[in-house]
């Protein structure tokens, strides 16, 4: 099941302006992709949601997807089933408690992003909350089968071996 959320204060500063931030978690709380965007409205949603659902394996596409009671999924989601890009036996559900669970992912998130005093346009905000994303997923364990030891060393050794970098 992948869960797709608005949190509280969903919003990243780009040029004085706020951007909306989507950001998808699966039923584990792992992360799976994000998206900034000038707009909330229903062609944003589902640019969004295209996007999340075409990196996942078909396979491992979700069965229910949660949202909050945002009008724009709705249209996004079933434009996406018309044209066969998500399942068509996909329930949606938009109910408001069921995402405290991304809530409380995006309250990590927003205490790295706060202290920063805004992003000079949306590709650096994209490419610095990139890499608050792929730490995250760091310590949040989802590298633990490529990294060989379940250690500092390990996540060492899987950056260095990714970038090219001496060995440790």
């Amino acid at each position: 099941m992948v869960e797709i959320l608005r949190p509280t204060h969903p919003y990243v500063k780009v040029k004085g302006k706020w951007c909306y931030f989507y950001r998808t978690i699966d039923k584990r709380g792992d992360t799976i992709d994000f998206y900034l965007s000038r707009t909330r409205n229903a062609k944003a949603a589902k640019r969004f949601l295209r996007k999340t659902l075409k990196s996942i394996k078909s396979w491992a596409h979700p069965q229910t997807i949660n949202t909050d009671e945002a009008s724009t999924y709705i249209s996004a989601i079933s434009d996406l089933k018309s044209k066969e890009k998500c399942p068509t036996d996909t329930n949606h559900r938009s109910v408001k408690y069921l995402n405290n669970r991304i809530e409380a992912d995006y309250g990590k998130l927003k205490r790295l992003i706060k202290p920063t005093p805004g992003f000079k346009s949306l590709k650096t905000a994209f490419a610095t909350i990139k890499g608050f994303e792929v730490m995250r997923v760091f310590r949040k364990g989802q590298f633990k089968a490529w990294m060989g030891e379940d250690n500092v060393f390990g996540e060492i050794r899987l950056i260095n071996k990714q970038f090219d970098i001496y060995t440790v």
